[in-house]
């Protein structure tokens, strides 16, 4: 109640540049989703349903130094060019540059997003209000997500893309006159003054020091550890199933670019009250673990479900677990956060955001071929979400390490206000 009576919005004030930005970059993103199912497939198997290439093309795309503000700003704006290549063309060859561009700028961006916001977040917001303001922040990807399957949804296929590119444009713009940096941090004079070898040398010094200093940190704490082995296998269970979910449903049930936007902004909506109202209200009684435990059951009875459906309806029950498993991201961003020091925040963050990179490249590379064979007339066994549901032993095995967990709160070094707390 402490989030209600003493809080309100006040902790998301010196949040709005931030968060204004990232849900207009989150709308653009969302409303190519849906339709970008029956752009790949018309492009790479014009005459089918489905086949092999989309489904193995789009797992291969799923494949603090320097302040928190030129991050982002790098980070939102490399998916301009992968959409503005479907937006002047859509044939085959483009949709092949769009997949090329596009994993670029996975690499560069998959994780860094959130996982800057948070560090963000971190330098604004008190410890105990932290995984209220996370859960408004995963509330308003929701929103996002809602917003942008409603664009989908009613606007005509052509006009999808253009209205992406220019809210993708305007939201680094926003950023840059607007946000304000939360660290102090100053390039020292002597490096600007190295030779470009040199330089380069020592950037990457730089990063493999920070990146050691980070494994030494999560290594060193059994919390962070625990919560990243729980992230992994999380990760590499949802992320498999994300990479082929609309592919099955449309290999299996004919469902298209209206039917996909449905149940998107169906699992939208709920996750919007959960994350925004309910987690909120929860968190101080029962904790961050318990309600990590509960959103993992609810994501294994999602991918169970979505691996079994007999029926055309069945994908509606499924995506309804969707309002419970979303508060792992959030539950899980409170935790790393608590047990993390101010200082530390970036290093941490970033390096268990690295971890579910990671797992989120390997798990394309079992899934793709394993879906693609059972939706094949050579199955050995007629279940044609049976790759599904071998993803949802990923998630069986992060519940196992969350019930394990034992959150611990870092002990404060300073005890000054957060950064931006008088803006």
């Amino acid at each position: 109640m402490a989030w209600k009576t003493s809080c309100g919005f006040n902790e998301l004030k010196p949040l709005f540049h931030l968060l204004l930005p990232l849900c207009l970059h989150w709308v653009a993103e969302e409303m190519t989703v849906s339709v970008l199912v029956d752009v790949t497939t018309s492009a790479l198997c014009p005459d089918h349903s489905t086949c092999s290439q989309p489904i193995y093309i789009n797992g291969i795309q799923q494949n603090d130094e320097n302040g928190r503000k030129p991050v982002l700003l790098l980070t939102v704006s490399t998916t301009i060019f992968p959409f503005a290549l479907l937006a002047w063309n859509q044939s085959k060859g483009f949709v092949y540059a769009y997949y090329v561009l596009r994993t670029i700028s996975y690499i560069l961006s998959q994780g860094s997003i959130f996982c800057v916001a948070v560090a963000y977040v971190a330098d604004v917001v008190n410890e105990n209000n932290r995984a209220a303001v996370f859960s408004w922040i995963t509330g308003l990807f929701s929103v996002s997500h809602v917003l942008g399957n409603v664009l989908a949804r009613f606007l005509p296929e052509k006009y999808i893309f253009s209205v992406s590119i220019a809210l993708l444009i305007f939201c680094p713009v926003y950023m840059q006159i607007f946000l304000v940096e939360t660290t102090n941090k100053l390039t020292p004079q002597t490096d600007q003054d190295l030779p470009c070898l040199t330089k380069t040398a020592a950037i990457i010094h730089k990063r493999y020091v920070s990146m050691r200093d980070a494994a030494t940190i999560v290594m060193s704490s059994s919390t962070l550890k625990t919560i990243s082995l729980v992230s992994f296998f999380y990760e590499m269970g949802m992320s498999g199933i994300s990479t082929v979910l609309l592919y099955y449903l449309k290999a299996a049930f004919g469902f298209d670019k209206n039917q996909f936007s449905e149940i998107l902004m169906m699992v939208g909506i709920g996750s919007i009250v959960s994350q925004m109202l309910v987690l909120p209200l929860i968190n101080p009684l029962v904790g961050e673990k318990v309600i990590l435990c509960i959103s993992l059951c609810a994501s294994i009875a999602y991918a169970v479900l979505y691996g079994l459906a007999w029926a055309s309806w069945v994908p509606y029950l499924s995506a309804s677990f969707g309002v419970i498993y979303v508060l792992v991201k959030p539950s899980t961003y409170a935790i790393i956060s608590k047990a993390s020091s101010s200082s530390d925040q970036g290093k941490v963050q970033g390096f268990i955001a690295g971890v579910q990179s990671i797992s989120s490249l390997l798990s394309p590379v079992a899934m793709s071929p394993l879906t693609s064979w059972f939706l094949s007339r050579s199955a050995p066994f007629n279940c044609k979400g049976f790759s599904i549901i071998c993803a949802s032993i990923c998630m069986v095995i992060s519940l196992c390490y969350a019930c394990k967990l034992k959150p611990e709160s870092c002990s404060k070094d300073e005890a000054e206000a957060p950064f931006l707390s008088e803006i």
